[in-house]
Formats: C-alpha cells, sequence, structure tokens
C-alpha cells in the first residue's frame, strides 16, 4: 500500500472518485495509484501532487529511483497501466521478454557509456515486473522469425538461452506469443515495430520504435492505420502452439 497517497487524499478530503472526476481519469484508475508500482501517467501527476497537496516525490517516491531515460519515462507509465499490450517486433525479442544478457547485448557497440548502457539495461529487466503482477497487461506479442535467427551478442549460448526464456515467458498467463514465419510474404510489418496500449478507460495509445527516438501516438487517424497494421501483420502470424514449435527448433539450433 502507498501509504503517502493514501494519507494525502485523505487528509486534502477526496475520494478515489473525486479526485478522478478533476483530472478526468475513471476511479479505478485512481484507486491502483494507492498500490506499490503504480505510478500516474506524467501528464497527469503534477496535476494529482497539486491537488493533494504534496510534492511528486512525497507520493511516488519510486520516480526518482527510475533508471529508464526521461523522455521513454511516459511510455513506461502507460505500459503499467494498460489492459493490454500489442507488441510487433522485427528484428528483436521484445524488451518485455528479454534476458539481461540479450538486453545488455542489443545495447553494445554503439556510442552509450558503460554505466549509461547499464542503466538502460537494468531499466529494461525492471519493467518486466509488470507480466506477473496481479492485473497486470497482457502481452500479445508477434515477432518475426528472423530475430530469432539473427544473433545477437558474440555468443551461441546468449541466443540460447534468450530463446528458453522466451519459451518459459510463452507459458505466462499473461503473454501471448506468435510468430510470422520465415517465408511469409512481403507483409507490414516489415515497416518497423510498434506496440498499441489499450487502457483499462477504453482509450489507446501506441508507441512507435524508430532510429532515433521513439514516438508516442494518440491521435485517432494514426491509431487507426497502426491498427490496420497490427490486423495484417497479426494474420500472417502462425497460431500460438505452430509458434511454439517453431520456437523450440529455433532455440534447439543454438544449442
Amino acid at each position: 500500500m502507498n501509504h503517502a497517497f493514501v494519507a494525502a487524499l485523505a487528509d486534502a478530503g477526496h475520494t478515489a472518485e473525486s479526485l478522478a472526476g478533476q483530472i478526468g481519469v475513471h476511479p479505478k484508475t485512481v484507486a491502483r495509484w494507492a498500490n506499490p508500482g503504480h505510478i500516474p501517467q506524467s501528464r497527469h501527476r503534477a496535476t494529482v501532487a497539486d491537488l493533494l497537496g504534496r510534492d511528486v516525490d512525497v507520493l511516488w517516491p519510486d520516480i526518482v529511483k527510475r533508471r529508464e531515460p526521461v523522455w521513454f519515462r511516459p511510455w513506461v507509465d502507460i505500459e503499467r497501466e494498460a489492459a493490454t499490450l500489442r507488441s510487433f517486433e522485427l528484428a528483436w525479442v521484445p524488451g518485455l521478454l528479454q534476458t539481461e544478457a540479450y538486453a545488455r547485448a542489443t545495447l553494445a557497440g554503439g556510442t552509450l557509456t558503460s554505466d549509461a548502457m547499464n542503466e538502460l539495461a537494468d531499466a529494461r529487466i525492471g519493467r518486466q515486473a509488470i507480466l506477473n503482477r496481479e492485473r497486470g497487461p497482457l502481452l500479445i506479442a508477434v515477432l518475426d522469425e528472423g530475430a530469432l535467427r539473427r544473433r545477437v551478442g558474440d555468443s551461441r549460448p546468449l541466443m540460447a538461452a534468450q530463446l528458453a526464456h522466451l519459451l518459459v515467458c510463452a507459458e505466462l498467463p499473461s503473454v501471448q506469443l506468435h510468430v510470422v514465419p520465415a517465408d511469409a510474404p512481403s507483409y507490414p510489418g516489415l515497416d518497423g515495430p510498434f506496440t498499441i496500449a489499450d487502457m483499462r478507460d477504453g482509450g489507446r495509445v501506441a508507441h512507435v520504435d524508430s532510429p532515433a527516438r521513439a514516438q508516442i501516438l494518440d491521435q485517432a487517424s494514426d491509431l487507426a492505420s497502426l491498427e490496420r497494421r497490427w490486423e495484417r501483420i497479426r494474420g500472417e502470424g502462425l497460431p500460438r502452439s505452430r509458434s511454439l514449435d517453431l520456437l523450440r527448433e529455433a532455440a534447439a539450433s543454438w544449442t
């Protein structure tokens, strides 16, 4: 229980319903902020703190411990509150399903310092806690077979361990995994990776990767376009059982 938030709510004379009405969210969303690990999206944080007469870092001290880049934090907040995450990856295993060694290998070889690389890898692994949280999001991950076949890092055991981990994750009740096979014809996923977050209040937000800095999209026209891409990509993916068979075969090929 986040006692600081609960006490501030009571001291300000607010209930979950009254505070939700002030900021335009569902009361259940406000109620979740009283639970450890649940932090309002950045666009609501300052308003809530002002209404409750507390500093943001007093209400949610975990914010100051966060290791992900500042520009990426709004998406991490969205991940935590989402009901469903629909993710497509073309070249990598999704970050929420990576091992620590694989995460570090994806960050190596660039311009990052060792300390920066460690911070980013730790932040990525830390995000994965949502998959084991009660009432956490359902992750529907579709990935291209190339992500299973292309070596990341300098050792085959690293890839073997990553694919073994992926098999374990695929058995979680919070994860549904599909693979687009290598013999699939050209399909919209070749345009690049993205994730659509379906929120508990019925809203949708998307995260689109790029070589520079990822974007968060919430415009109806952008979301409609991504929804069409998602449906076409999902149609090229194998059913779950066949995807797991392919994943087992790919995992064996690295040992």
